[in-house]
């Protein structure tokens, strides 16, 4: 039985070294990723982040699907944004045989270097449908400033 599927396209048939790249890539994705084999390791993930920046904002949105907001704490201390939480495992009286189990759950930590200044006190943060919405105004010296040029 082989470890790893097969998987053929027109390149791999020609190239079988590429295949064999391809393979051992996804292999250690696999394993480094926090699973092996389907399988995830208890009580360890991180939630997906996007962080996008406007000429006043940042704007970071995290995946967090499962969570009460209050098990979500939000801190900013310098331009080091970090997000702690915790999905708290269901827990049911009557004995059950799981077949597959890929939720994931357990505390994170995710500690993102800001690109610009924040203003601390201008912090807000939302949570609706499983995202996290953190927007933090920038520092006005970090905003910018378009100098025009005067022609003499």
């Amino acid at each position: 039985m082989s470890l790893l599927p097969k998987r053929k396209t027109d390149r791999t048939e020609r190239y079988p070294v590429v295949s064999l790249r391809d393979e051992v890539n996804r292999l250690f994705d696999d394993f480094f990723s926090g699973g092996f084999f389907g399988m995830p390791i208890r009580g360890e993930w991180m939630p997906a982040l996007d962080v996008s920046e406007t000429a006043a904002q940042v704007i970071v949105k995290a995946e967090v699907p499962g969570i009460d907001a209050k098990d979500i704490d939000v801190s900013v201390t310098g331009n080091i944004l970090t997000i702690k939480g915790e999905k708290k495992e269901e827990t049911s009286k009557e004995e059950q045989n799981y077949y597959r189990m890929e939720r994931r759950y357990g505390s994170f930590q995710r500690v993102l270097t800001l690109p610009a200044a924040i203003d601390a006190s201008k912090v807000a943060a939302g949570y609706k449908n499983g995202i996290l919405t953190i927007t933090l105004d920038k520092k006005e010296e970090s905003k910018g400033r378009t100098i025009q040029v005067k022609v003499e």
